[in-house]
Formats: structure tokens, C-alpha cells, sequence
């Protein structure tokens, strides 16, 4: 029984490469989201924020630079944020703390789609924060270090993954790398869908990046019901042999 729950322990449904597809689907979405309908702003890309806020401060472009200075500050915040939920609730029972921040994400990003052109920094920075809260919270695909908001890193990894198993042709390096440059096409599909929905649809597209959140907030389900399985199974094993030790009590009387 301890041998089943340490496999299952192993392959949580939240490190799945499925699971991370929706996420990487999403994650290039909310990108694409706030630049075409949020001033041009990234919600995840940090580093094109950076960039372009220190290009306004240093014109003298003040009130500009402010609008890519914020969205750094939520993603920090939304990192923070996460990190505390994890530590306070990471053995809550009811729901799995995973679960618990992408609900929030997506009650966020829907919320934020009723946010007019009036509160384009509002909702960038809403955006921005959850973000960095998925991004936080789900770090691992398969037991390989990722993330599914960003793609420098999953580049990176994934390129040297290609390169290791060219050189010592070991198949799990060649697994690997697939998976890093999976999650990077999954992210430049929603970027692309993103994109189109975002100028067709306008400010309420953001409800199909909730969507997608929600059905990995589904799939998720899938480690609970295999748990209460094993733990049936487990409680079965123990009914079956007390009642065969009472059955051999019995005749031996």
C-alpha cells in the first residue's frame, strides 16, 4: 500500500504534462491579453516591462515608465502571496492548496474582464499578479523544473536537454527537452489565440484564460479520486483479513 502512495505522491495530476499544457495555453493568453487590449503592457513578461519602464524614465517619461513599474510589483507581490498559501495550507485536506490559488486566478481574470479602458492598470496589475501566482505555484512538469507563464527559461532547459542527449543519447534527456518545447509551443498557441481574440473580443476575452484555468482546476480532481480509491482499497485489504482471522477463530472453536 505504501509503495502505491509513493508512486501516486510521485505523478501528482498538478506536474502532469496535460496539466500544463492548459497552463501554458493560458499563461501565452494573459500575455497576449494586456499587450493588445491594456496599453501595451506585459502581464508576465517581466523582463519586456523592465525594459521599456527604464526607456521612459530615462526620456523623462514618468507617468509612461509607471505603467510597466506596477505590473513588476504585483508579479513580485503574487509570487509572495503564493509562496504564503503554500506554507500555511499545503496539507489542507478539504482542497489542495494548488487548487486553492488557481481558483483565485480565476476568479481574477474573471473579474477582470468586466474592468473598462478606464481601468487598463487596474486590470493589468490583476493580471500581472496572477500570473506570477501560477507561475509560483506550478513549477514542475513530469519532475522537470518549468514554467508555463514564460518561455526564456523552458528555452534554456529545453535546449540543453537536446544537447546532452545528442552527446550521450540518453532517452530521458530527449524527453525532457520534448517537454520543454512543448510547453513553449502550447504558450505561443495561446499567445496567438490570445492575440486574435483580444482584438476581436475586446476586454472580456480574458474569460476563455479562465476557462482554460478551470480545466486544469478539474484535472486535478483526478489525484483526490485516485487517493480515496487507494485508501478504500487499503480499508477493503484490512475488513477482508480481520475477517478471515475471526473465520479461523471460529473453526478452530
Amino acid at each position: 500500500m505504501k509503495v502505491g502512495q509513493n508512486r501516486q505522491a510521485k505523478r501528482q495530476m498538478s506536474e502532469a504534462f496535460i496539466t500544463s499544457v492548459f497552463l501554458a495555453l493560458s499563461g501565452g493568453f494573459q500575455d497576449a491579453y494586456t499587450y493588445f487590449t491594456r496599453d501595451e503592457v506585459f502581464s508576465n513578461a517581466q523582463t519586456g516591462n523592465v525594459v521599456l519602464m527604464s526607456q521612459h524614465f530615462m526620456m523623462g517619461e514618468w507617468q509612461a515608465g509607471l505603467r510597466y513599474l506596477y505590473p513588476l510589483f504585483a508579479f513580485a507581490f503574487g509570487v509572495f502571496f503564493a509562496e504564503q498559501v503554500q506554507g500555511r495550507f499545503k496539507y489542507a485536506k478539504k482542497l489542495h492548496w494548488r487548487q486553492s490559488i488557481l481558483l483565485m486566478e480565476i476568479l481574477i481574470l474573471f473579474f477582470v474582464g468586466f474592468l473598462t479602458e478606464g481601468w487598463n492598470m487596474l486590470a493589468t496589475v490583476l493580471v500581472s499578479f496572477s500570473c506570477a501566482m501560477q507561475v509560483q505555484t506550478f513549477r514542475k512538469v513530469n519532475g522537470h523544473s518549468y514554467a508555463s507563464t514564460m518561455c526564456i527559461g523552458n528555452l534554456r532547459s529545453g535546449t540543453a536537454a537536446l544537447s546532452v542527449y545528442l552527446r550521450e543519447k540518453k532517452p530521458e534527456q530527449l524527453e525532457m527537452s520534448l517537454y520543454y518545447f512543448g510547453v513553449i509551443l502550447f504558450f505561443a498557441v495561446g499567445a496567438g489565440i490570445g492575440g486574435i481574440l483580444s482584438v476581436h473580443l475586446g476586454f472580456r476575452s480574458i474569460w476563455v484564460s479562465s476557462g482554460l484555468l478551470l480545466i486544469s482546476f478539474l484535472l486535478m480532481f483526478k489525484d483526490r479520486l485516485e487517493k480515496d480509491v487507494h485508501e478504500l482499497e487499503g480499508d477493503l485489504e484490512e475488513d477482508i483479513q480481520k475477517l478471515g482471522t475471526q473465520l479461523r477463530e471460529e473453526i478452530k472453536k
